[in-house]
């Protein structure tokens, strides 16, 4: 996620009010209209419904999501990508239990949260 001139929250928020925007934001940043399969490049890629792909060489199906920090959660996007503002913001590392309040989820939620968007960010170092 790029930053487009966000300077609250608010405004992120009613740029991706849904997954479905965010699936949209997510496909034009990786693969700018030419969808790209993660298990093998050179496969040509089949759409499906729902937002998913399959690889025709390794039959694999995938979305935007798989093998990115999003991928195997049933965290929403628009979530993560508030969690990500937020953490990324701060001056100063943000508890589990702060984030949990401004998410409203739950604090194990929000530490996961923070321990994977940290570990992208170089910002922890384990999950």
């Amino acid at each position: 996620m790029t930053n487009n001139g966000f300077n609250s929250a608010l405004e992120l928020q009613q740029a991706f009010p849904t997954q479905q925007s965010c699936i949209d934001h997510l496909e034009q940043l990786r693969w700018k209209g030419h969808v790209v399969s993660p298990f093998d490049e050179a496969s040509k890629v089949y759409k499906c419904a729902g937002n998913k792909y399959k690889c025709k060489n390794t039959g694999k199906y995938f979305n935007v999501c798989t093998k990115t920090l999003f991928d195997k959660t049933k965290i929403d996007l628009p979530t993560w990508f508030l969690a990500i503002y937020i953490i990324t913001t701060q001056h100063k590392n943000i508890s589990s239990i702060q984030l949990a309040q401004e998410l409203n989820v739950t604090q194990k939620t929000a530490w996961y949260l923070n321990q994977r968007i940290g570990l992208c960010c170089g910002l922890t170092d384990t999950i």
